[in-house]
């Protein structure tokens, strides 16, 4: 099960890319720039978060992990909410409000994905 934690990095990685960059287009983020910095974004945050909730579940169970994902998830809202108000790539939405939006899609997207495939 450890071996396959890369391939689930990048899995996770692709997935949230994919998922937050086409939410962002949907409601209203244009530009190179504000793409990309969507992108940097989560190509920070990702990687902290899917490795510690798969090795906290590996080692501690699920109860352990569910706890840390979910304090994990609020510190990478938080964070990327921060990064968006020095960043801002939307005029209109309040950045925090601006990665609520983005990590509520990609992780009910993820729980989705999870529950078919698994």
């Amino acid at each position: 099960m450890l071996k396959s934690l890369p391939l689930t990095m990048a899995e996770c990685l692709i997935l949230t890319i994919l998922i937050e960059g086409s939410v962002a287009l949907i409601i209203g983020v244009r530009g190179k720039k504000n793409l990309a910095t969507v992108t940097l974004v989560n190509v920070i945050t990702n990687p902290l978060i899917v490795p510690l909730t798969f090795l906290v579940g590996y080692f501690y169970g699920l109860q352990a992990r569910m706890v840390v994902e979910i304090a994990g998830e609020i510190t990478v809202f938080i964070a990327e909410g921060l990064i968006y108000r020095k960043m801002p790539v939307h005029k209109k939405l309040n950045p925090f409000l601006f990665s609520l939006l983005l990590n509520g899609a990609s992780y009910l997207s993820g729980y989705v994905i999870n529950f078919i495939t698994r």
